[in-house]
Formats: C-alpha cells, sequence, structure tokens
C-alpha cells in the first residue's frame, strides 16, 4: 500500500485528472468523490479535475457527474474512490488514463491500480479523504470541502450508529461542524422519503420472513415496484429497516433488476455476511455487502445460508 506523500506527489505531476467511484453511488461515494475533486481544484487551479460517473436521481442534491470524454482519458491521471472492485467501477474507461489510484475503505480483495491507499478501519472512503487532506499543507478542509465529507461519513456510519463509528470518525465529523456545515439540512436530507417508499416500507414489514435464528430477508419485485411507482434505486433506500427490528439479527434484501435477476443486499449486526456475499458474485464490508442472485432459487439458496451463518453466531455466544 502507498501512502498519503506517495499518492500527492503522483497528483501534483498531472494536469488532468478525472475522479470516479462505484455504480449505483451512495453519499459516501459522492461525497468522498466530490470531496476530493473540490479540495484540488481549490489547491491547484490550474489542473483540469472531472467527476465522472452515472447521477443517481434521489441524490443529485449531494452531487452531480460530469462529461468526460474518451480524449479526456488520454494522459489522466484517474483516481476511483470507494469501489472496492474493478467490474463496479461506473466507468469502464477507468484504466484507459496514464496512471490509476485506488482510495476505499472496503476489504482489499481486488488491488487494482498502480497506487493504492486502503483502509479497513475507516469508517467511510471520506473519512480516508479527511485524512488526506490532513497530511498536506497544501489541502484544505474548506466548508465546502466538508459538505461533501460530512455527507459521506453520516451516510456509511448510519448516522454515527454502526460499529465503524470511531472517536476519530466523530472528531472529523466535528471539524466539518465547526466550519459551518448545516448538518441538520444533510441529515434531514438523508432522512427524506417519498409516500411511495413509506408504503413499501409498511409492505416490507408484513412480507418480511424471520427465522428463530433471527436471520430475515424480503423481496422486492418488479410488480411490487410498478404498483408503488418506485424504481430500483427508491427501493434500496429501505435497506435498513429490518434492522429497527429487535427481533432480526441479520438481514438480506432481495431487490428485482429489470433483467429479472436480484440486487441482493446483506446487513447484519453481528454475523460476518461479506464472505456469504463473496460466493454469490459479490462483496464488501463484514456486516454490510452486495451481491447477485440470478432468480428466486438463488435468493432462497442464499437465505438458506445466512440461517446457517446466524444459528453458528448463536451458538458460539459471539
Amino acid at each position: 500500500m502507498n501512502s498519503f506523500a506517495e499518492i500527492i506527489a503522483t497528483i501534483k505531476k498531472y494536469d488532468r485528472i478525472i475522479i470516479l467511484r462505484h455504480q449505483n453511488p451512495d453519499p459516501d461515494a459522492l461525497g468522498s468523490q466530490a470531496g476530493l475533486a473540490t479540495t484540488l481544484r481549490q489547491a491547484f487551479p490550474d489542473k483540469k479535475i472531472l467527476i465522472g460517473g452515472n447521477d443517481t436521481e434521489g441524490l443529485k442534491w449531494l452531487s452531480t457527474a460530469e462529461t468526460v470524454t474518451d480524449a479526456d482519458y488520454q494522459g489522466a491521471l484517474v483516481i476511483v474512490t470507494d469501489t472496492a472492485n474493478q467490474p463496479r467501477i461506473d466507468d469502464q474507461r477507468f484504466d484507459d488514463g496514464d496512471f490509476l489510484i485506488k482510495i476505499d475503505h472496503h476489504p482489499n480483495d481486488d488491488a487494482y491500480g498502480d497506487q493504492l491507499f486502503v483502509n479497513t478501519k475507516a469508517s467511510s472512503s471520506s473519512e480516508i479523504v479527511a485524512d488526506l487532506i490532513e497530511s498536506c499543507d497544501e489541502l484544505q478542509l474548506t466548508k465546502e470541502v466538508a459538505y461533501y465529507l460530512y455527507a459521506g461519513i453520516v451516510g456509511d456510519t448510519g448516522r454515527f450508529l454502526y460499529p465503524s463509528t470511531t472517536q476519530h470518525t466523530m472528531e472529523v465529523g466535528g471539524q466539518c461542524i465547526a466550519l459551518g456545515v448545516d448538518t441538520a439540512a444533510i441529515n434531514n436530507k438523508m432522512n427524506e422519503i417519498t409516500l411511495q417508499q413509506a408504503k413499501l416500507q409498511g409492505i416490507l414489514f408484513d412480507n418480511l420472513q424471520i427465522d428463530a435464528s433471527g436471520a430475515a430477508y424480503a423481496v422486492i419485485d418488479l410488480d411490487l415496484m410498478k404498483k408503488l411507482g418506485i424504481n430500483q434505486e427508491q427501493a434500496n433506500s429501505v435497506v435498513s429497516t429490518p434492522g429497527r427490528l429487535k427481533e432480526v439479527c441479520s438481514w438480506m434484501e432481495a431487490v428485482q433488476k429489470d433483467d429479472g435477476t436480484f440486487r441482493m443486499h446483506l446487513r447484519s449486526q453481528g454475523p460476518i455476511i461479506n464472505e456469504l456475499a463473496k460466493e454469490h458474485d459479490g462483496g464488501g464490508h463484514p456486516l454490510a455487502s452486495g451481491a447477485t442472485a440470478q432468480n428466486a432459487a438463488e435468493v432462497e439458496q442464499m437465505f438458506e445460508e445466512l440461517k446457517e451463518i446466524v444459528t453458528e453466531y448463536n451458538q458460539k455466544g459471539e
């Protein structure tokens, strides 16, 4: 792994920098991407710095992408934030640049890039970007930069509820508050849902299958989304909902895609579930991962496997 000093040295060498993140971005992907782009633009106004990828409708209030041409990639430095593996990078031209840097906090199962900085103990990639800024006198944590990084940290810590939240996480958040970031507005925006999404939460509670072990799952198929008038992005907003139930320890939500396959969202309050995700074309954090199920039968298979994981966890008394 490379040091912050080595990454900064590489950044200084390039006049054109393209910053990418993962597909279907969450607040941390957008926050780390836009926060890094903003601090670099402020420090190096003569450099051309572009934010690539596809926009997520529900998060346009946080950040939007820019047009990046094939020509832009020629001779450019490409930096990818918050993306564990190459297939999930939200622009498959990422390797067309001259040099590639990975900045991430997920398990480093795919150690791509010419340079990489991965800290799995960090709450978020936004926290890592804040540390990168702190390490370099030429970069500044301004109010504008802090806005993006605070949103990313809040998003990936579940408003500081998840175990990944550390003293350092809170210190970085405190720095953002001290700079005058309207944290209440960010929190309120993230807490906002549509009436259709609220109805989906109610249906989710009704349809959630809960095993005696504490494992649970629910399926959100195309018919249900059509009935409620919501898309896959909006359906993803209820991923954390089952975790509010006392009876639920670990859970999966299967959101059907247009091709009939299912995007699997795995969450846990104790048992490690990312190895299960890896077995089904996915991966992620020990307690928060994603995977793909080709059909309903694979969804059922994954639930059986999840029950085994949770049962074993309970038997160990962890």
